[in-house]
């Protein structure tokens, strides 16, 4: 018998052939990693630097490929503005917008698979200058500071624990390992881990993490404030929907999907008690109070979808990323709470 999810969201066995961990990660410098570039497929294509492409009326846009000419608007963020979970490139936000929803100035994708903040705008700031003057820009994100707020301290350096961290950090370790017997040290004291606090490898409470996770989002959201004033475009934060935040019982198709991928890897055991919607409202209105501080608009799209939906309406593929209904309603949702028509 055929899996739920092979039954119900066949594209998404396309995803996991070159789009997750599983798939054709392309290790980059500054970025860490990015999409493939060039993939061609029914269900997702990308121009030759690794952004997806947007459609509308026959036409297409990226920044690293075909870029139209006069003011774009753009959409930023990680996976769900990519677009997993979409049967098609014309299927995603940034199309159903361009095409549908707010037609007036071509749609650019600047989504990055398992992105967090930092590098969202590291990847605006690396290929901002393949696009021509931006008028608007919408930075649909948030989920994934709050998900990486709960790995370890020691993973979080800087600027905010990563996905993939856990490999890059080995291959370090594995690297210094060769360096150091090459320059005569014993087996065992090359290998050696280095020794860290215990409290290092504690995992923040809930606390911790809404705190950690607004810090970095605010942090980086201010350096896009600038960027935003010095292009003369307009900015706004919207945190993203997930589906535990915008309504407590998910849809019967939603269902069948999120007790198969729990199957796989647990989505609750994994974000514990970040998946209320408590803690999506906690966290939200800490965002919605630094984004007043900043003077950058914020909308929380949770409770928007929440009240725009009905009960059976099928909108998750997983618990965050959208069916192909998913992607137009929030699309909608966006045209008319950010006055984008």
């Amino acid at each position: 018998m055929a899996s739920h999810r092979a039954r119900l969201t066949p594209q998404m066995l396309q995803y996991a052939e070159k789009f997750d961990d599983r798939g054709d990660i392309r290790w980059l410098p500054y970025l860490m990693y990015f999409h493939p570039a060039g993939h061609r497929s029914e269900v997702v294509n990308t121009d030759p630097v690794g952004f997806r492409v947007a459609e509308a009326r026959g036409e297409q846009a990226s920044a690293g490929g075909r870029v139209p000419e006069g003011p774009v608007r753009l959409i930023a963020g990680s996976s769900t503005v990519f677009g997993i979970g979409a049967s098609s490139d014309s299927a995603t936000l940034a199309s159903r917008l361009w095409a549908t929803h707010a037609p007036g100035r071509p749609w650019l994708n600047f989504g990055g698979r398992s992105f967090n903040s930092a590098q969202e705008l590291l990847l605006f700031t690396l290929y901002r200058h393949l696009v021509p003057r931006i008028e608007e820009i919408v930075l649909f994100t948030g989920f994934n500071n709050l998900g990486l707020a709960r790995l370890p301290r020691w993973m979080q350096q800087d600027s905010g624990a990563f996905f993939n961290g856990h490999e890059y950090f080995e291959q370090v370790h594995e690297l210094r390992t060769r360096q150091r017997r090459a320059a005569g040290q014993s087996r065992w004291a090359a290998r050696r881990a280095p020794e860290r606090p215990s409290a290092d490898d504690a995992v923040p409470d809930l606390d911790g993490q809404l705190s950690s996770a607004v810090e970095l989002t605010l942090r980086h959201l201010d350096t896009w404030r600038l960027l935003a004033e010095g292009l003369g475009a307009r900015l706004t934060f919207v945190l993203q929907p997930l589906a535990p935040w915008v309504r407590e019982r998910p849809a019967g198709q939603e269902q069948l999907l999120f007790e198969e991928l729990d199957g796989i890897a647990n989505f609750g055991e994994a974000y514990g008690d970040i998946c209320t919607i408590e803690a999506g409202r906690r966290y939200a209105d800490l965002l919605s109070g630094g984004c007043e501080k900043l003077g950058v608009p914020f909308l929380d799209m949770n409770p928007v979808l929440g009240e725009a939906i009905g009960d059976e309406d099928w909108i998750f593929v997983d618990r965050i990323h959208f069916t192909d209904q998913g992607h137009d309603i929030v699309a909608g949702l966006l045209a008319d709470r950010l006055s984008l028509r």
